[in-house]
């Protein structure tokens, strides 16, 4: 074997294969030096080839491909609403430096920059948002995808129904869709932004019901006819007034309000009604007789108008008759037979008074004359007489004032106050309030007689239990006197103990020039009075009850 030629054969396959790696090596180091500074070989971003161009050329080439998808309207949905939006008046475009950057520099990597010449890897654009601008957008936005939540409802304008159709709301996410915009702007794509809803409750069909019975309520005025030829008439304006629709649940539940469209047909039917009277109880002649109490009859409207009103105002037929019933007196002559006022129980007379007191006694006294108290109820003098000014009549008469004698208007009241008292006291009746003069009268019983202030001191007495009383006064000139009407069933005795514990008087005097009426003074005292009461004819004791007076001494009083 030739050795010698083997050896020559080695050195002739190494020098092939490093003059291959030495051509592959120069292609590669050409390849690296004459790319340098382009984009990359195989480079596409959103769909369009810079691979290989200058940085300058390539933004060229992108701008042209790309410029026009940077102002078309954005598609957009927002909940059920469409619309558009402009990308460049809401701050958002193409970094194009950026985008061209996330190409990279030529890769080093030998098999890289080989399969480049049969490959391609896309880019995405880098956008780029001015915040500012798309926040501002977005507001701009909520103005067509925002609405509040409409209810559905029937109402009327005048007597026409009008149906509001039930509307969900909705409420743009501001941020989220800022977000949502500023990510997805550039895909040619329909947007969705989200939205916060409101969901209404009534129905579509609910409204469309409701509709048709409010037309069908105000498509004819009701009529109600009464007794004879009377009719009371409501209108359609006024039905639509008194009909209502109110959400519940997923429909609308109408409402007529009965209560107005009674006061409106009413009036209308009212000479075809006869009012009640009470019974009366009054004095005829010299005694007490009842009037008779006399029923009325009136419209019954609940039943004219029937359990279901809206039937009346959404059917064919819509002439109604009128139902009358019998309104029975609230107080009978039955229950005025049975308050037994037939006797006089209880009188007393006082005189003795000036003329301008008489005028106030004679006026108040009117003011009570026939007052009727129900069985087991309270009579109050002030109750009966109301004011007691000038413009009642009253004029100024004497009072006292400060302890001391004096005027005003309605003065003299308190002889009233003192002769009712005892008319009841002999009458028997219950004390429920009285109150005695500082200082004693001497035309009035000790220990047993009464003042009167409006509005602070009162006379008050409570009627029998089972039966009623009647008061009766009868003014002169000269007196006044007070009668109680009623059932005897008492008699009344009065014991009037003596004097004791006297006081002297003080003696007041009145500078020039005020008020004043001068008196000579009296001694104050202290003095018992006990009523007993028996059955009447002279029966069984039934009580005994003692009440004790201290009356002021009556001061000197000296004009100055």
């Amino acid at each position: 074997m030739d050795t010698s030629n083997r050896r020559r054969r080695v050195p002739r396959t190494l020098i092939v294969v490093l003059g291959l790696l030495l051509v592959a090596g120069a292609a590669y180091g050409i390849d690296l030096v004459t790319s340098r500074g382009d984009v990359p070989r195989g480079t596409t971003v959103a769909g369009t080839d810079v691979g290989g161009a200058r940085p300058a050329d390539a933004e060229s080439t992108l701008r042209a491909a790309l410029q026009a998808r940077t102002s078309a309207p954005l598609r957009l949905t927002a909940g059920d609403v469409d619309t558009t939006l402009d990308p460049r008046t809401a701050g958002l475009g193409i970094d194009w430096p950026a985008t061209l950057a996330e190409a990279g520099a030529q890769p080093l990597n030998p098999w890289t920059r080989i399969t480049s010449f049969f490959s391609a890897r896309d880019l995405s654009i880098v956008t780029s948002t001015d915040r500012t601008a798309l926040d501002a957008a977005v507001q701009r936005l909520q103005a067509r995808t925002d609405r509040k939540a409409v209810e559905g409802a029937v109402r009327f304008d005048g007597a026409t129904p009008v149906a509001v159709a039930p509307v969900d709301g909705q409420a743009l996410r501001t941020d989220v869709a800022a977000q949502t915009l500023a990510d997805r702007w550039f895909s040619g794509e329909k947007i969705e932004l989200p939205v916060d809803a409101t969901r209404v409750a009534v129905s579509q069909q609910a409204v469309d019901s409701a509709f048709a019975l409010a037309t069908s309520a105000v498509s004819a005025p009701l009529i109600v006819t009464g007794q004879g030829d009377a009719r009371a008439r409501i209108n359609p304006d006024q039905i639509a007034a008194r009909l209502t629709f109110a959400a519940e649940g997923d429909g609308l539940r109408p409402a007529l309000d009965v209560a107005a469209m009674t006061e409106t047909l009413r009036p209308q039917l009212a000479d075809t009604e006869s009012k009640g009277r009470d019974a009366q109880v009054r004095l005829g002649g010299d005694r007490p007789e009842v009037v008779p109490s006399v029923d009325g009859r009136v419209v019954d409207w609940a039943r004219t108008l029937t359990s279901d009103p809206l039937r009346l105002v959404t059917g064919d037929q819509r002439t109604v008759k009128a139902v009358y019933a019998t309104t029975p007196a609230e107080f009978t002559t039955a229950q005025a037979n049975a308050l037994g006022i037939k006797e006089v129980i209880g009188e007393f007379t006082t005189g003795g008074f000036a003329y301008a007191s008489g005028v106030n006694i004679r006026l108040a006294a009117q003011e009570i004359q026939g007052a009727l108290v129900r069985p087991g109820t309270v009579f109050s003098l002030n109750g009966y007489t109301g004011e007691r000014g000038s413009a009642q009549g009253y004029v100024e008469s004497g009072i006292i004032i400060d302890g001391r004698p004096g005027t005003g208007v309605g003065g003299g009241i308190s002889q009233l106050a003192t002769t009712l008292y005892n008319a009841g006291y002999f009458a028997g009746l219950q004390d429920v309030e009285h109150r005695e003069h500082s200082y004693y009268i001497s035309r009035y019983p000790e220990a047993r007689e009464a003042t009167v202030y409006e509005g602070a001191i009162d006379v008050k007495f409570r009627a029998p239990a089972k039966t009623g009383i009647l008061i009766q006064t009868i003014g002169t000139a000269s007196n006044i006197t007070v009668r109680i009407w009623g059932t005897k069933t008492v008699d009344v005795a009065s014991i009037t103990g003596d004097r004791s514990s006297f006081t002297s008087p003080r003696t007041v005097t009145v500078p020039a020039g005020e008020k004043c009426a001068p008196s000579s003074g009296a001694q104050g005292f202290t003095v018992s009075n006990t009523r007993v009461i028996r059955a009447a004819g002279s029966g069984p004791e039934i009580s005994r009850s003692t009440h004790t007076v201290r009356y002021d001494p009556v001061p000197i009083v000296r004009c100055g």
